[in-house]
Formats: structure tokens, C-alpha cells, sequence
């Protein structure tokens, strides 16, 4: 993790680079938490199989990742076979601002659950602090209504952490290395999980062949 005196310095511009920050970045890759990365997965593959919903939501930088999310796993993850089903809650610019006026910000993911949500299925929460008072209380009604919640965030996990199953933290008090590292978590993800769903195709096409 970066030191404080490093963060001071980043922050005040000085002794700033390009090549320090990639050289930030490549630390703390070899710092992330794999093992709670492969749950992830293997929680994502069970819901597959299973015929569960994946819901995603974040805010601002964290939005943006929770849409590519949804779009990557939705489309890049398909196969001629069955495919994910994944919703994205920050898509829907009336509905998240009905909500934000009514209800307050702070609800706007989890009043958009409670229209979905069911038992069994994922509730995937993206925060750079994990403290978003959005983003606890969607963790809050997914854990009511018995979905399985699971987590990206940074700095030690903040409050978040303890309302997800399982929650990948990225090692570090630098928000723009924590989300460089969250897509590149989504990526690893999505590329497992295409491995994963194009394996009985890759093996019906070498029974094809064996048997020409």
C-alpha cells in the first residue's frame, strides 16, 4: 500500500510522473486479494447455473465500471447456450432520479432491488471508499431479501466490507489506482467466466472433429 508520504506528495503534484504512477499501479497488482477475486467468480459461475440475477450499481467512476460490468458479462460472456442475466441500477437516468428526489440519494439502488431482487440471486456493489450511503443500503435490502452480496472497493473496504459475502479491496488510498484495478478485476472476472461458459462448446466441437 502506499505510504502516507508518498499519497502526500502525488496529491501535492510533486515529484509526480507517469512512469511513478504505472510503477504505483504494478505494486499494488501484486498486491490484490486473488482469493476473494476467484470467489467472486465462482459465486458469478453459481448463479449461472443456477438461472440467478446479477444486479451491479456505484457511483460515478464506480457507475461507469458497473455498466461495463453489465454490459461485458451480458454480451461478452455469451455463448450459444444459455447467458448471465445482469442488470445494471445506474442506467436508468428517470428511474435513479425519481428515486434520488422522492426518497433521497441514498436510496436509489436499493428502492430498484426491491423491484427485482430474489432470494439466491447476486448483488455485486462497486465503491472507491465503501463507505457510499447508497451503496450500504443497497447492500442492506439485498442481504433482507436473501441475495448473496459481493463487493469492489479500496483503501481497508470501509463499511461495505462487512455487508458483503465476499468483497475484492484493492490495497491502496489512491482512488484512481483503485479503479484502474477494479476494471482490471472485472476483466479477470469476465474472461474466467467466459472460459467457463465456452468450455462445452470448445469440447462438443473436439468430439466433432474426433469423430470425422
Amino acid at each position: 500500500m502506499r505510504s502516507e508520504n508518498e499519497s502526500a506528495r502525488v496529491a501535492s503534484g510533486a515529484e509526480f510522473s507517469v512512469q511513478s504512477y504505472f510503477q504505483t499501479l504494478t505494486r499494488t497488482v501484486q498486491q490484490l486479494p486473488y482469493t476473494s477475486i476467484q470467489q467472486i467468480i465462482g459465486i458469478i459461475i453459481q448463479a449461472f447455473e443456477e438461472g440467478r440475477t446479477i444486479f451491479v450499481f456505484g457511483n460515478g467512476g464506480s457507475a461507469a465500471t458497473a455498466s461495463h460490468v453489465m454490459c461485458d458479462l451480458n454480451k461478452g460472456a455469451s455463448s450459444q447456450g444459455r447467458r448471465l442475466r445482469v442488470m445494471a441500477f445506474t442506467d436508468n437516468v428517470a428511474l435513479l432520479t425519481a428515486w434520488a428526489n422522492d426518497a433521497g440519494y441514498q436510496y436509489v439502488f436499493s428502492e430498484q432491488l426491491k423491484n427485482f431482487v430474489q432470494p439466491g440471486d447476486v448483488v455485486l456493489a462497486i465503491s472507491g471508499s465503501g463507505n457510499s450511503a447508497s451503496i450500504l443500503e443497497g447492500l442492506k435490502t439485498a442481504r433482507q431479501a436473501g441475495a448473496i452480496t459481493i463487493g469492489m472497493a479500496g483503501y481497508q473496504g470501509g463499511l461495505m466490507k462487512d455487508l458483503c459475502d465476499v468483497c475484492a479491496v484493492v490495497p491502496s488510498n489512491d482512488i484512481q489506482i483503485v479503479e484502474d484495478l477494479h476494471h482490471a478485476i472485472a476483466h479477470s472476472i469476465l474472461t474466467a467466466i467466459k472460459a467457463r461458459l465456452h468450455a462445452p462448446e470448445k469440447a462438443f466441437a473436439a468430439a466433432a472433429t474426433a469423430g470425422e
